[in-house]
């Protein structure tokens, strides 16, 4: 039996930073994005984002690269929006950051990526966290 433990802020916005992810697609989208982790073994720590971009805490797996992980979640929300709400025209943006988290940082990402809303209304973002 393998022992890993990895973390990662991920965030990503979406195509052309259109303000896509409403009141009404983001508990949708959020809990679509937790499954499709939790099918991959990959535990969600944190999910958070404002109607152009997202963020996750999340801990991945070393049988699968980041790349891959973040393949799938986004390739697969999107799809699943895109159903879920017809006529939506849903997509991310290709890009992605990643940044790598010790077990010391993790809390700080979580409630940074919880608050996410709070940080940009009150202008506490984390510039080199936002895209």
């Amino acid at each position: 039996m393998s022992i890993w433990r990895t973390y990662y802020h991920l965030v990503w916005a979406t195509r052309e930073r259109t303000p896509l992810i409403t009141a009404t697609i983001e508990p949708e989208l959020y809990g679509y994005i937790q499954t499709k982790a939790k099918a991959l073994d990959c535990p969600v720590h944190a999910v958070g984002g404002i109607a152009d971009h997202i963020h996750l805490a999340l801990s991945i797996p070393p049988k699968f690269s980041v790349a891959e992980v973040v393949r799938q979640i986004k390739a697969g929300s999107s799809h699943y929006v895109n159903k879920a709400f017809p006529g939506q025209h849903f997509a991310w943006q290709r890009e992605y950051g990643v940044f790598s988290l010790g077990g010391k940082q993790l809390p700080k990402a979580i409630a940074y990526v919880e608050n996410q809303k709070q940080h940009h209304d009150t202008q506490t973002t984390i510039r080199g966290l936002e895209l």
